[in-house]
């Protein structure tokens, strides 16, 4: 039974959302202090040094070829922005609105596919999209009618940038890449950017102490497992179908951000947040058909 969980993609994608959700409240909760590019930082630093301490003792190699460095590279930068626009949007808006607009990333998948890889999409997936697009614009509307619109097109934009990560994942698995390297590159490159990020920054940056370092320790800790289970998962299993069980995050998310926060959904949020997720899921489920 656990030989069997171990070799299931839609496990390790469970595993991944309820991950990525515990990594929300923490970037919630660090958001009062540190800023967006910190958090990346340290959030991306932990998966780097966790992936050297294990890989390394081991001999195994992090050499790449030329097209195989290009999609390390893809993947890395897509993925560095988007996760930097996501944190950026967990600071500014409620934490369920800011997950489900980065988890828009299955809608954006499909379009990708379609656009880009010459794939066909069948009539009810066409609808599905477009309905789900209506549930976009249902929960930004209230961010255009205040000051948080811009987080909210961060938001979106994070989840676009998502989707571009999670084809050039794929491809990486396809190819053989093992999940571990794939994530070293990721973070790397990402520790990289964040950190000159924070040397440009014109706040001053946040000193570690006893008071936040729980944060940041909390941060490293669930982001990195939940990275090497979405790695694991998007590179066993067809991407559509593990990409429709992301939404599971925004349930998670949902849950904390009531009992932590106390936040309160209204209903054309939540109407808006269940057309997102049922759409994303249908449009994934039904599979696309080459031309």
């Amino acid at each position: 039974m656990l030989q069997r969980l171990r070799q299931s993609s839609s496990f390790w994608m469970i595993v991944a959302c309820f991950c990525f959700a515990i990594m929300g409240v923490f970037v919630k909760l660090g958001s009062a202090q540190f800023s967006a590019s910190e958090l990346v930082f340290y959030r991306c630093v932990a998966g780097f040094v966790a992936i050297s301490m294990v890989v390394l003792p081991q001999g195994k190699s992090f050499k790449v070829s030329g097209p195989m460095f290009k999609l390390h590279l893809s993947r890395s930068v897509s993925g560095f922005v988007s996760l930097l626009l996501y944190f950026y949007a967990i600071a500014h808006l409620p934490l369920s609105t800011a997950v489900t607009l980065s988890y828009t990333s299955p809608l954006f998948l499909t379009l990708l596919m379609v656009f880009f890889l010459k794939h066909k999409p069948q009539r009810r997936q066409i609808i599905t999209i477009l309905l789900g697009f209506v549930g976009v614009l249902i929960l930004l509307k209230p961010t255009f009618e205040s000051s948080l619109w811009m987080a909210g097109l961060i938001g979106l934009c994070a989840g676009f940038l998502a989707s571009i990560a999670y084809i050039n994942v794929n491809k990486l698995g396809q190819a053989g890449e093992p999940e571990w390297r794939t994530v070293f590159y990721f973070s790397f490159f990402s520790s990289l950017g964040a950190g000159m990020l924070m040397l440009l920054q014109s706040q001053r940056l946040t000193a570690l102490n006893q008071s936040n370092l729980w944060i940041v320790f909390g941060l490293g800790v669930s982001a990195t497992i939940a990275q090497l289970s979405m790695t694991r998962a998007y590179s066993r299993g067809k991407t559509l179908a593990v990409a429709s069980l992301a939404y599971l995050t925004v349930l998670f998310a949902t849950l904390f951000a009531v009992f932590l926060w106390d936040e309160k959904l209204s209903a054309s949020s939540f109407i808006a947040m269940s057309l997102i997720a049922g759409c994303g899921i249908l449009s994934s489920a039904r599979g696309i058909k080459k031309q």
